[in-house]
């Protein structure tokens, strides 16, 4: 029975809760936040034993096998290496961690002492992503993708996320290097990293605000960003995050040499799009045909996962932690590559580098926009 705690206990802790509870062989044992009151209350709605507001306390006090960071970001680094020095497996909530050096710091750190470490790119264990890769896997695309896409939109419309962070220039998320961005953009990167190589040659990054942004007030707060690269291998990609496109998009394109895929996460779905070529006019007929049969495909496939209770909102975490889980026991490789981890945050640091170049202050802000 693996040991589970849980660091940082405010409105994502729950849903790790869910998660963990529909995995078998674990359970949660204790819980930790620096506010003790958020800690009791979690605890109080997951009937969870253990209570904390000091990590080391916990640690101390509890045998845990694998420890949930679910804070800011601004603590995963030093809370990691903390469990991670203490004996625990960790699994850390996205983004990974605020840079690339202590992504890299603390791989290597997991590698010393035995232990595994991974990041909550959940995103990549839906179940139209675990497909895609069984598809890949037989060399559906022809070879290595010749160009990547991905598209991820969010939604500003819910107050009690973006009212707080607009109110306070110390909120947490304005205090990060790409700050509103630095927190939502890293699923989308991580979908292409998967398929890029370790080098990347180039970088262009462009961000600006919405007029819904600059309407709240949050001049200097970029919310739509654009992102070309390429790798040395000749890969390129487009990654597109956007507070303003409607409907919500959640998309990944792998376009191959031979044929291509699209991964819509939006409506669980992936469209084979294959290299065939039609005469005369039967170009403007096959083809839709084609792909309405794809789209029947998912709709069946879909409804047959809901009848059978295996189609709910968080199946990519709950499939992500339970690979995780079943790599600790097993001893065997974590679910996401060290390498895809570690070149996520390479990229993220390089967009942001190019967006926010210089110090963030009022008067950066005001030249900067």
């Amino acid at each position: 029975m693996l040991r589970i705690a849980i660091i940082g206990c405010g409105k994502i802790a729950d849903q790790h809760v869910q998660a963990i509870h529909r995995i078998d062989g674990c359970k949660i044992v204790a819980v930790c936040d620096s506010e003790i009151l958020m800690a009791k209350q979690l605890a109080e709605r997951f009937a969870i034993p253990g209570i904390f507001s000091n990590v080391a306390d916990m640690l101390g006090q509890s045998s845990i096998d694998i420890v949930h960071v679910t804070t800011p970001p601004q603590g995963h680094y030093s809370l990691a290496k903390e469990c991670l020095e203490k004996g625990s497996h960790v699994y850390l909530e996205k983004p990974f961690t605020v840079t690339a050096k202590e992504a890299s710091a603390l791989i290597e750190l997991a590698n010393t002492s035995g232990r595994l470490i991974t990041a909550g790119h959940n995103y990549q264990f839906t179940p139209e992503m675990c497909q895609m890769r069984e598809i890949t896997s037989s060399g559906f695309l022809g070879g290595r993708p010749v160009h990547v896409e991905s598209f991820f939109s969010y939604d500003l419309g819910d107050a009690s996320y973006v009212a707080p962070l607009l109110g306070s220039s110390n909120h947490w998320v304005r205090r990060l290097p790409g700050r509103l961005l630095h927190n939502n953009v890293s699923h989308g990167i991580a979908k292409m990293a998967e398929f890029l190589d370790d080098e990347i040659t180039e970088i262009v990054a462009r961000a600006a605000e919405s007029p819904r942004m600059l309407e709240f007030g949050g001049k200097g707060v970029f919310d739509e960003l654009r992102v070309s690269i390429r790798d040395r291998l000749g890969t390129t990609g487009y990654f597109c995050f956007s507070t303003q496109i409607r409907p919500n998009v959640n998309q990944l394109r792998l376009m191959g040499p031979k044929n291509s895929l699209l991964v819509d996460q939006g409506c669980s779905s992936l469209i084979q799009m294959r290299n065939k070529p039609h005469k005369s006019y039967l170009t403007y007929f096959i083809p839709p045909l084609e792909n309405a049969r794809e789209h029947f495909r998912n709709a069946r496939h879909n409804m047959a996962a809901f009848l059978r209770r295996k189609l709910y909102q968080d199946f990519g975490m709950t499939e992500l932690i339970g690979r995780f889980y079943a790599s600790v026991r097993d001893t065997r490789p974590p679910p996401i590559p060290y390498r895809e981890i570690i070149l996520t945050a390479r990229i993220m640091d390089q967009i942001f580098e190019q967006i926010y170049p210089l110090p963030k202050t009022e008067e950066t802000l005001d030249r900067q926009t």
